[in-house]
């Protein structure tokens, strides 16, 4: 059976040289039947990639949307164990990496938690609350696991840090595009960031925060990202009863190009 840092790299390999799509959803929002069936529009419309989120009482990186969604699944009380294996069902068709706060982990211990990420068949873990410093055991434990320790970097992160970064990245590296939380903006433009990046760190590298149009996921490849992570929007979709299939489709379609 293959790791999920090689089930990582085959999802970025398998797009021909276009930027992978990962489409964020909060597990257990806006019920677990819900998110399951949101994680099936996902796969459906083209996404290469599927970022699940933890719901969590403090999430310091998360903007007002997927905040409420966070705090909505907690009230019905989703748990930890019921996003695992909600995405232990979307891992048979799309490679799901967790975005978890650390002290969800730590409560659970990194080695078990890595572990039960592995046995779902789940691929990569996102801590953005886990600085570089504090890192290292979680870093084992997922390598032992097979887990993709995603690291993330920010337009604030120094030369330095990014080499150090790079020399201990697993799977892909996410470029926060913005220095602030999740969330919907006008535009961006990242190309200065991504190149920088690219500078120092040789895994993919995937774009996020701010993403909320089909014109925004063309920018942020046309700019070098290698991924594409889109939240807020999707999130604010599944609140509203939007068409997630058509949604995820329309973002999906302006990675692949005109010809699709």
């Amino acid at each position: 059976m293959s790791t999920g840092i090689e089930r990582i790299a085959a999802a970025f390999a398998a797009t021909d040289g276009r930027a992978a799509f990962m489409p964020y959803m909060m597990g257990g929002f806006p019920d677990l039947e819900a998110s399951r069936a949101i994680g099936e529009a996902y796969a459906d419309g083209g996404a290469d990639l599927v970022e699940l989120g933890v719901p969590f009482s403090d999430p310091l990186a998360d903007g007002p949307v997927i905040h409420a969604a966070g705090t909505k699944a907690l009230a019905a009380g989703v748990t930890v164990p019921e996003v695992i294996e909600l995405g232990r069902e979307l891992a048979e068709r799309v490679p799901v990496v967790l975005m978890c706060y650390a002290n969800l982990i730590l409560a659970r211990g990194v080695e078990r938690f890595a572990d039960e990420l592995a046995q779902a068949g789940l691929s990569g873990l996102i801590v953005p609350d886990l600085p570089l410093e504090e890192s290292p055991a979680a870093l084992a434990a997922c390598d032992a696991a097979g887990i993709a320790l995603v690291a993330l970097v920010a337009p604030t992160t120094p030369e330095a840090r990014l080499d150090r970064i790079g020399a201990q990245a697993r799977g892909f590296v996410y470029a926060v595009s913005v220095t602030g939380t999740t969330g919907e903006r006008e535009g961006i433009d990242s190309t200065a960031l991504l190149a920088r990046v690219k500078a120092h760190i040789d895994v993919p590298i995937a774009l996020g925060f701010g993403i909320s149009t089909p014109a925004h996921a063309a920018a942020a490849a046309s700019a070098g990202a290698d991924g594409v992570i889109v939240g807020t929007r999707l999130v604010r979709a599944a609140a509203d009863g939007e068409d997630m299939r058509a949604v995820v489709d329309g973002l999906a379609s302006a990675l692949r190009g005109p010809a699709a």
